[in-house]
């Protein structure tokens, strides 16, 4: 059994983590970020312009390159970045769509209050999860 500091530090061996800025200029490449914080921050907090919403419970099913439920457009090498509050279970999360075939998964170093502590655009939150 290890710790969560090692699983945690397992997850992220794998990940070319992203700070803030880094990701808004993937975003505007193309690459899609999605915000799998719970509705209640991302009411109180706002949201991330142009993310997708998706729940952590359909994660895995929303992004593996495979999945019949998958987002449209979604393939091997879509770049994906996984946002949450601090970036720690985005971490996790980034790394189990990797090990899906997702493989430029990764997250948001620092989540969304380090997008939101560096000025970038945030948007009043709220918006419906991805069914």
């Amino acid at each position: 059994m290890s710790s969560i500091d090692d699983f945690l530090a397992g997850a992220r061996s794998s990940l070319d983590r992203v700070r803030p800025a880094r990701a808004a200029a993937l975003q505007a490449e193309g690459a899609l970020i999605v915000d799998i914080r719970p509705h209640a921050n991302r009411a109180a907090e706002g949201e991330i312009p142009g993310a997708v919403v998706v729940e952590r419970i359909h994660l895995e099913w929303r992004l593996a390159p495979d999945s019949e439920w998958r987002l449209p457009g979604v393939t091997t090498a879509t770049t994906a970045i996984v946002v949450c509050n601090e970036g720690y279970s985005s971490s996790l999360a980034a790394a189990d769509l990797q090990r899906l075939g997702l493989k430029n998964a990764t997250d948001l170093a620092g989540g969304f209050r380090a997008w939101a502590a560096e000025g970038l655009p945030v948007v009043e939150g709220g918006s419906p999860a991805v069914p």
